[in-house]
């Protein structure tokens, strides 16, 4: 009976105090301080400014397909039905556009951090529609440099309401990561040269037989993701699968 009264007690304090928290500080979209209901939710007129990805989509790597095309009920883009897909699975939740980049460079760069709570929640209903049981979520890691540098790393901070969302453990003591200079507007094959060798495995016994989801902010050429997949699976993972905010979505 104390212990009721006490879950009961807590609750009361905890929904006062959220109430004086919403009165002193109302709810507003992060990405033009409009009211909303949620804090952390976009407005109607901000969500609308997003190219959200749905269907039709790649089943694989979630390229977007025009709406117009019927491309049957499992579509492959000419990457993915050539076996050339970076990960098992990748979805992200919008194109690399105006509006999206206007979301990831300040969060990214400029410690806009309440950019991550709609970036992750769009994220997680990106990956609403796999079937998908991931044993670890894994934010990919920044280099020592370049963290201590930022303050934080920005595929953390989303990483952790996924893994949540999942039900299961964030990993951030597996990887290592060298320092590279910035990747900028390289082509593919020179980011590919670039980002290998980048990563290493201090943690084996964590990654063996597991499956893995990586979260990051943007996906561009998928070479990272690919480096990633390729040190992973040769230590060991059963599966490794990638969830990104958005993606650069380049005509095929």
């Amino acid at each position: 009976m104390v212990k009721i009264y006490s879950e009961r007690a807590a609750n009361l304090i905890s929904n006062a105090a959220q109430f004086f928290i919403e009165f002193l500080f109302p709810s507003a979209c992060p990405l033009c301080g409009a009211a909303v209901s949620t804090n952390g939710e976009l407005c109607a007129d901000c969500w609308c400014e997003f190219n959200w990805i749905g269907a039709p989509r790649c089943e694989k790597c979630g390229y977007p397909f025009p709406a117009n095309l019927d491309l049957g009920a499992h579509p492959l883009c000419p990457n993915c039905a050539s076996g050339g897909c970076a990960l098992d699975l990748i979805r992200s939740a919008c194109t690399y556009d105006d509006a999206s980049r206007g979301a990831v460079l300040p969060f990214k760069h400029a410690g806009r951090i309440k950019n991550a709570a709609f970036m992750a929640r769009a994220m997680i209903w990106a990956l609403r529609d796999t079937d998908i049981s991931p044993d670890i979520v894994m934010p990919v890691p920044l280099a020592w440099r370049r963290l201590f540098h930022r303050g934080y790393n920005q595929a953390t901070l989303l990483a952790r309401p996924i893994a949540h969302a999942y039900g299961v453990p964030m990993d951030l003591s597996s990887l290592r990561r060298k320092y590279r200079p910035d990747m900028g507007h390289k082509s593919a094959a020179q980011r590919a040269e670039n980002i290998h060798g980048v990563f290493s495995v201090v943690r084996p016994d964590k990654i063996r037989g597991r499956k893995i989801l990586l979260v990051d902010d943007v996906m561009t050429t998928g070479a990272t993701f690919a480096e990633l997949r390729r040190v992973l699976t040769k230590a060991g993972a059963s599966a490794v699968y990638g969830v990104t905010f958005c993606r650069v979505a380049r005509a095929i």
